[in-house]
């Protein structure tokens, strides 16, 4: 019997490069689940309503979201889940009876490929680079999952940095909140663990650095994790790796995110370690 599949997509600016399509179309496949997951590129803040109000109307069964709309589309929903509410960002929306419900599944996305450093994290200073949604996510993950004795924020506008930590809903988030300079590198070398949620380092966003590669700031008792996932190896992680820290490449947390969308939108679980491997196949060639 012929099945009409079900249109599931990415919300984001200029986002042909993601990998998102491939991981949920062949999750997909792999289940025989008929959904099919494309690109919807929008060009400015203004259009979020609209499409969304379509989206709805046309039956669109879900939406992953990315920069720069996680906090845009707040408005045009009908309901959030406890944690989008709680960080105030959307990377995931579902369509249940005419209603759009919105997700966040980054906060899964960094507790998952961190549980295994639970201990080394307990009891020190963690840092994040960014003022923007993943790090918002990034800050109520390590409040709920870990115990750190500090979750300090590194931006180049303090400002910014000050704000975002007033706007967060969890207590426990806002008293483990110190902002920092970006050039504060004493406070960068003590942090054991440190999370890039910029976008610096991204395939085709120019050569800037987010550490400067003559700055040593980098060495073995830390853990780098870069959101950033293509390329694979991004110029901070490969800083981390001559400085001997353990690294974590932004595929695991978009694997993670990814198969919490997954089961948000189709109720069943995502074949992580196949599409892993499918994945990386697809890097290496």
């Amino acid at each position: 019997m012929h099945t009409v599949k079900k249109i599931l997509g990415l919300i984001g600016r200029k986002v042909d490069y993601s990998w998102s399509p491939l991981i949920h179309n062949t999750a997909a496949d792999l289940l025989d689940l008929p959904f099919c997951y494309t690109i919807f590129n929008i060009g400015q803040h203004e259009e979020i309503p609209a499409a969304l109000q379509g989206a709805k109307a046309l039956g669109i069964a879900g939406f992953n979201v990315t920069i720069p709309y996680k906090q845009t589309v707040l408005a045009s929903l009908d309901q959030l889940s406890p944690e989008a509410e709680s960080v105030g960002a959307v990377n995931t929306i579902v369509l249940k009876e005419g209603r759009l419900e919105g997700y966040n599944t980054d906060i899964a996305g960094v507790a998952r490929p961190l549980a295994v450093h639970a201990d080394r994290i307990s009891g020190k200073p963690v840092g994040i680079f960014g003022n923007g949604g993943a790090a918002m996510a990034a800050i109520e993950a390590l409040s709920r999952n870990f115990s750190p004795s500090s979750i300090r924020l590194f931006v180049r506008d303090l400002h910014k940095g000050e704000q975002l930590a007033e706007s967060l809903q969890n207590p426990r988030s806002r008293s483990l909140m110190e902002v920092f300079s970006m050039q504060d590198h004493e406070a960068i070398q003590n942090c054991r663990l440190l999370i890039n949620a910029t976008p610096v380092g991204t395939t085709g966003s120019g050569s800037a650095h987010l550490l400067s590669p003559e700055s040593a700031l980098l060495h073995n008792d830390q853990i780098i994790f870069d959101m950033v996932y293509n390329p694979l190896q991004t110029p901070l992680l490969a800083m981390a790796a001559r400085a001997g820290a353990t690294t974590i490449p932004g595929i695991e947390m978009l694997l993670a995110q990814a198969a919490q969308s997954f089961f948000i939108w189709t109720g069943r679980t995502m074949p992580v370690d196949t599409i892993r491997q499918n994945l990386l196949g697809q890097f290496s060639s």
